[in-house]
């Protein structure tokens, strides 16, 4: 059995009113489809902590630097529709673009700061797309609790500081990242690797958790980081985008004295990858 899809605005709020009449918990998975099973952990957790689950699917053009990569991204409606049917989600929101961005729409959400370093300064825009339909999509669905993963670290980061800076009403809930047996981050970006470079893939995370230790026992930061670029490199990563430690809640410099990531970003058969670890 697959998940009830729903394409309209009027139908979902016509849902959620009902729930709020009730006093129903709804919380929302915000998805761009290719589910895998890192979205379905999402769909868990919210199962757990919710009376009402809605996952989202909306391929989002506005946070898409490249238009061949929005074109190239993975569109998997009808699969999505049927993993999620064991699960029993309430609702499996899928709009089109006209009914997220109607004729006219002209407003833009922007979170300065932590939008700027990493993602921010190689995708420019990506962050202002992020919190725009992120806004929006809370709006739609009235959720109270919206379940992201750790994967997308600085991007969970961004979600936070919108929440809080904007008054949202709703509690934003970090779940960890999947990850194949290999180690591999759970990615629908995944899908478009070839053979070969999904099996060099898995270099990138044993990267990232060997920095990782060796920053946690004192190894000289900058050292370790330069590395970490050099062994990507070697295994076929090219280019490097980053491969930074930074301050785990604000993305600035990091400091012994407070929590710590290591975030990094690179290519491998043409297909951008990134992960993030913590430094311990």
């Amino acid at each position: 059995m697959s998940a009830t899809i729903i394409r309209s605005l009027a139908q979902l709020r016509a849902l959620t009113k009902s729930w709020k009449q009730q006093g129903d918990v709804i919380g929302v998975v915000p998805t761009m489809g290719a589910l895998h099973e890192g979205h379905l952990s999402l769909v868990r957790a919210a199962k757990a902590g919710c009376d009402r689950v809605i996952v989202t699917l909306f391929v989002n053009p506005r946070q898409f630097n490249s238009p061949e990569d929005f074109a190239n991204y993975p569109r998997t409606e009808l699969a999505d529709a049927a993993l999620l049917g064991p699960l029993d989600v309430d609702a499996l929101f899928v709009p089109d673009a006209a009914e997220v961005y109607p004729e006219g729409h002209d407003t833009v959400v922007s979170v300065r700061g932590i939008s700027e370093p990493l993602e921010g300064a190689h995708r420019p825009g990506h962050f202002d797309g992020v919190a725009t339909v992120v806004t929006l999509l809370f709006n739609m669905t009235q959720a109270d609790r919206a379940f992201f993963g750790e994967k997308d670290w600085q991007q969970l980061q961004v979600v936070r500081q919108l929440a809080k800076d904007m008054l949202l009403p709703i509690e934003i809930v970090p779940c960890p990242s999947i990850r194949a047996e290999d180690g591999l981050a759970l990615s629908s970006r995944n899908q478009r690797l070839s053979g070969a470079a999904r099996e060099r893939a898995a270099a990138l995370p044993d990267i990232l958790f060997a920095a990782a230790k060796a920053i946690a026992k004192g190894q000289p930061v900058e050292e370790t980081l330069a590395a970490g670029k050099r062994r990507l490199r070697a295994q076929g990563f090219a280019p490097v985008e980053y491969f930074e430690l930074c301050d785990s809640e604000t993305l600035g410099p990091a400091r012994p004295d407070r929590p710590r990531r290591l975030l990094a970003a690179a290519f491998l058969d043409e297909v951008r990858l990134i992960d993030n670890v913590a430094v311990d």
